[in-house]
């Protein structure tokens, strides 16, 4: 299965980094889902929600306070205020 290279990074640190098969984010235009070779795009996160990593190993759960996701060729940015990872 392809994967693609997804950060998720708050001002403070970088919170995780590593390969992922999908990611699921809440914009305020509604809910993104990303595949490898999405095209490229930007949104801006929804405060509050959450934001899912989904990667060979299992998922990643993120509460994002705002920020934007960022779609590229070279994979998935997410670029949180906050980010606080849910058990």
């Amino acid at each position: 299965m392809p994967s693609m290279r997804v950060a998720v990074v708050s001002p403070e640190e970088k919170v995780w980094e590593g390969e992922a098969n999908f990611v699921l984010a809440t914009t305020t235009d509604g809910d993104l889902g990303v595949w490898p070779r999405h095209v490229p795009l930007l949104g801006v996160l929804k405060d509050g929600a959450d934001v899912k990593v989904e990667t060979p190993g299992g998922d990643l759960l993120y509460t994002v306070g705002g920020g934007f996701i960022s779609v590229t060729h070279d994979g998935v940015s997410i670029l949180a205020e906050s980010a606080v990872a849910k058990s």
